[in-house]
């Protein structure tokens, strides 16, 4: 009796899967190399343009853009809308719109190049895929808003902001963890 390693198993899954014109994704990176190199780009950013990353803020201003379409005089009057689109200002000038354009098509390109491109939605077993899209709205919603009520992002307060050790950094981190484990077993269900 014979038996089948399972590494030659999984190869003839593999090489049966290439034969059917079915792809493999590559396997992610290592998570501390990523932790690394996520690092370094950090650092660049702040040496280089003397700020740090973020992505709340590109999609801020874009949405501003709509908001300035539809209702111009209303941008021109509140202070938090004035610096990126009152009067001329065209919301779309600034450095982090194009960080955050860069972050989406490298996220692409990284998608594609590594074979993990595909439409499907992520949820538990016992929601269907309504609820979670309308439960994923609901929480980009509220993360959005605070994450303007915050002044940043988990990138842009999180990672930069904690990076230079910034007080009110770490006490957004602190909130973001201790909400998210007191606010988990209420919405556990959705996942399990």
């Amino acid at each position: 009796m014979t038996t089948l390693n399972p590494n030659m198993e999984r190869n003839l899954v593999t090489a049966a899967n290439d034969a059917a014109g079915e792809t493999q994704a590559k396997p992610y990176v290592n998570p501390y190399f990523a932790a690394i190199l996520l690092g370094i780009v950090l650092f660049l950013a702040f040496f280089i343009t003397g700020s740090g990353l973020g992505a709340s803020g590109g999609l801020n201003r874009i949405l501003v853009v709509a908001e300035d379409l539809i209702a111009p005089g209303h941008v021109d009057n509140v202070p938090y809308l004035i610096d990126m689109a009152g009067g001329d200002r065209n919301p779309l000038d600034n450095w982090i719109v194009f960080l955050t354009l860069g972050t989406v098509i490298g996220g692409f390109v990284s998608g594609w190049r590594n074979k993990r491109i595909k439409v499907e939605t992520v949820k538990g077993p016992r929601i269907t895929r309504e609820t979670r899209w309308l439960m994923a709205f609901i929480g980009g919603t509220l993360m959005g808003y605070g994450a303007r009520l915050a002044r940043g992002c988990t990138s842009g307060q999180a990672l930069s902001g904690g990076a230079v050790l910034s007080v009110g950094s770490w006490a957004f981190m602190f909130a973001v963890f201790g909400g998210a484990y007191a606010l988990a077993y209420f919405v556990r269900r959705l996942w399990y």
